[in-house]
């Protein structure tokens, strides 16, 4: 038996000794706690965005202002961000990102799984270096080395974290809230 791993606090950590002090996210369950976490830290700002593609400015303005940032999303918002994507190729601006993945394994909502099935192939169309994790022990290391890859290289790359690890949903369960 395998001992469960608080993943959010250890990527939080990663980012936190990587020095990345601007997170933008827009609002996502799977990504809840790790929210928290950069929203209570005192040397990151956590910046809620209304769309994803609103990141791809975060990261190039805190880029361009000398500060490091990455990008919380759930993998139905990469559909936002394609067209902002090329700015990032073009320019070579780092973008690291961390994409919760939708419509796989046991989606409930029918409307998830065209973008969650397409996030991969349309990540890599678009020149991003994609790392699938499908267990919570290996996501942090997945997100360090996409943070020291965007970094170093200057390329974007996206971790995504496959549904099972960050649970399933029901129609029952959100029929409850």
């Amino acid at each position: 038996m395998s001992e469960a791993i608080d993943w959010p606090l250890e990527v939080h950590r990663i980012l936190s000794a990587a020095q990345l002090r601007q997170i933008g996210y827009v609002p996502d369950a799977g990504h809840k706690r790790l929210i928290e976490l950069c929203r209570a830290d005192g040397a990151m700002r956590a910046v809620p965005l209304t769309t994803e593609e609103e990141g791809i400015g975060l990261a190039v303005g805190a880029w361009l202002g000398g500060e490091r940032c990455a990008l919380l999303m759930q993998s139905s918002g990469v559909g936002n961000i394609i067209n902002a994507l090329g700015t990032i190729k073009e320019c070579r601006f780092p973008l690291p990102m961390v994409i919760t993945m939708r419509g796989e394994y046991g989606e409930f909502n029918p409307w998830q799984v065209p973008m969650g099935q397409a996030t991969p192939a349309v990540l890599e169309a678009m020149g991003v270096v994609v790392q699938p994790v499908r267990e919570a022990a290996g996501i942090p290391a997945a997100v360090d080395a996409a943070l020291r890859l965007a970094y170093n290289s200057y390329v974007a790359s996206a971790v995504l974290i496959s549904q099972k690890v960050i649970g399933i949903k029901s129609f029952q369960e959100q029929a409850e809230k």
